[in-house]
């Protein structure tokens, strides 16, 4: 396949529709999606459950374009991704999607600015674009003034914030977050579930893959899946309203932390 295939654009970042992923493991097949169909909208804010051994993490790669299904189709905003080679999903890794990691995922040697450059350093993009980009995501997060600190020299929630201009710096169509707050304390956790509020507010379209109800609770849809399945599908009727900014509070409590 030599360019992307495009298909009618509509409303929807994503479509899956019969999505199967069956993993051979010796002589034995696992299946680990069943027939998979779901529309994610734009400017959603999705939660994904579901007990060890449901397919959340197999949905979670499908999404991310980090494995392809067995059978079905994909869709991210309007292009199939089901069938690319491994260099187009690379492409559309790098360009649509915004990874949020559990475990930070962060360049030990490398500061603040070059952790988030990375993305844009493998897009080819020209270097004055890519320090304005850079930093223009760094203070988005408030880390301004921690743009030349190393991993190491910064708190567990800043490390994760890191990750989220990261996440943001190629402006992509898709934040995927996998457990962002796992391997957070619960109120440093809540600031950062915060800041993917104020992001979904102000029109990013999130995905948010996670065990905890009340993490769950910070988007408007929860899909539970079960062997495979989604078993239910649900969604939160309330109004979308920025939510209080937290930058400032975030980055007085931080000061001393480092």
């Amino acid at each position: 396949m030599n360019a992307m295939t495009e298909i009618k654009p509509d409303s929807n970042a994503l479509v899956l529709r019969d999505v199967v992923k069956t993993y051979v493991m010796g002589t034995e097949e696992v299946h680990a999606l069943c027939g998979v169909s779901l529309d994610i909208a734009k400017n959603e804010f999705v939660a994904i459950m579901g007990p060890s051994g449901s397919g959340k993490s197999t949905l979670m790669n499908v999404i991310g374009c980090l494995d392809v299904p067995t059978s079905g189709t994909y869709s991210l905003e309007g292009q199939m991704v089901a069938d690319m080679s491994e260099s187009q999903l690379a492409e559309i890794r790098n360009r649509m999607i915004g990874f949020v990691f559990q475990t930070f995922n962060l360049i030990p040697r490398a500061n603040v600015f070059h952790n988030v450059e990375l993305p844009l350093i493998y897009g080819g993009m020209p270097r004055a674009e890519r320090r304005v980009r850079t930093e223009y995501a760094i203070e988005r997060v408030g880390l301004a003034d921690r743009m030349h600190h190393k991993p190491n020299e910064l708190s567990g929630g800043q490390r994760q914030r890191v990750a989220i201009a990261r996440a943001l710096v190629f402006e992509p169509s898709l934040i995927l977050a996998d457990e962002p707050t796992g391997n957070l304390d619960s109120r440093t956790g809540d600031e950062i579930m915060t800041m993917l509020d104020e992001l979904h507010a102000a029109g990013q379209t999130i995905v948010l893959v996670t065990h905890e109800d009340y993490i769950a609770a910070h988007a408007l849809r929860t899909i539970r899946l079960k062997d495979g399945l989604i078993e239910s599908d649900e969604r939160v009727r309330k109004p979308l309203a920025k939510a209080p900014p937290v930058i400032e509070s975030l980055q007085e409590q931080e000061r001393d932390a480092v």
